[in-house]
């Protein structure tokens, strides 16, 4: 099967980004270095194409039932501007996906995202890249098994997404966005809005996956050039895009969980934060008898404090005993150490010594709970 593409493909191969595959997109992994890219982002700012993310709108009388049946936080705290944070759980409380859920402004524009321009509740939420035609197709299994009044559509091919981030993020995008009485920078972190960018009207958000202050820009399509054009910073690719979420710890869909290779639910992943008990969503009763009792393994960090690189499926032991496994890790450009994040027995601490397996020999490591750069 032919791997998808972003809008800009053209325009990233010509400014010389390599590319790799992701999630079923041929995305780029990096166009100058990732040390140049990442240290931009850290230290000034740097935008990235992540078009391949997923886009799925939802509204109607019932989009707000929806919503909350079929993710774990709880969406009647959304004002429209609004976005959370959230899980998508099987009935074990296993998590399938986590995403973003935005409560879109009332009476929306049928331009905009493809709403309908009803006064009805309407959602915008970006599944994992791969996951788009997944999550739609539950959300429609569901919706009509419980005779739901909702409309569901795919709109990820109608909408390019950018993220500025870094320390001058806010003013490059103040500069580059024209807000109706306010600007870019009114947003607090997880607000978001309409505005005006090269012409086109754009879903602008204070939100971001590296740690750093930033926005995500969703535009048109078809505007996709323009728009990318308006940020004079860093082009970076997915490989400072890991690198910087690893050292704030941030999950990776498909890698520090899976529902199938590694099953994990949100207390085991340590964002229990997004589970609202006292809602009504699919998983909920599993995860209230998890909280009850307690879990085993959580998610946490680990340094080396010898040389090497600990990699995605890596050992981790004590004793001699294998105690984990690794499920990220990376030579942090930041610290310049090797960093990893993975499943350790719940009642390791931050200081305890352990040993990460790298071909064949154990070296020595300290647990410690990210974030790793303070």
């Amino acid at each position: 099967m032919a791997l998808r593409q972003p809008p800009l493909a053209s325009v990233h191969a010509d400014r010389g980004a390599g590319f790799t595959d992701f999630g079923g997109w041929e995305m780029p992994v990096e166009f100058d270095s990732i040390r140049a890219e990442h240290t931009a982002v850290r230290e000034a700012a740097g935008i990235f194409d992540v078009s391949h993310m997923g886009e799925i709108r939802v509204e109607g009388p019932d989009a707000a039932t929806l919503m909350q049946r079929l993710t774990t936080n709880d969406v009647s705290a959304l004002d429209p501007g609004d976005s959370q944070y959230a899980c998508i759980t099987t009935e074990e409380g296993v998590i399938l996906d986590d995403t973003v859920v935005y409560r879109l402004p009332s009476d929306d524009d049928p331009d905009r995202t493809g709403g309908s321009g009803s006064e009805d509740p309407s959602f915008l939420f970006i599944p994992n890249a791969g996951h788009d035609e997944e999550m739609v197709q539950r959300w429609r299994t569901y919706r009509d098994d419980h005779d739901i009044d909702a409309a569901v559509e795919n709109v990820t091919e109608e909408w390019a997404m950018f993220a500025v981030q870094g320390p001058e993020a806010p003013e490059l995008v103040d500069d580059a966005a024209s807000v109706d009485g306010g600007s870019a920078t009114d947003l607090s972190k997880f607000e978001a809005t309409w505005a005006d960018v090269s012409g086109s009207e754009c879903w602008v958000a204070r939100t971001g996956y590296t740690g750093e202050d930033g926005f995500e820009v969703l535009c048109p399509w078809d505007a996709a050039e323009a728009v990318w054009s308006e940020f004079d910073c860093q082009p970076c690719g997915l490989g400072a895009r890991d690198t910087l979420r690893m050292e704030y710890g941030f999950l990776l869909s498909g890698q520090d969980f899976h529902p199938e290779e590694n099953p994990r639910t949100p207390y085991e992943a340590g964002v229990s934060f997004t589970v609202k008990l006292d809602t009504d969503f699919v998983g909920r009763d599993a995860l209230a008898a998890q909280k009850e009792r307690g879990v085993e393994e959580s998610f946490t960090g680990i340094k080396l404090q010898e040389r090497g690189v600990a990699r995605h499926g890596y050992e981790v032991t004590r004793d001699g005993e294998v105690v984990g496994e690794i499920t990220s890790g990376t030579m942090s450009p930041t610290l310049g150490e090797p960093i990893a994040l993975g499943y350790l027995p719940s009642e390791y601490t931050d200081g305890d010594e352990v040993n990460v397996v790298i071909r064949g020999d154990e070296k020595r490591a300290t647990v410690t709970s990210p974030p790793f750069i303070k």
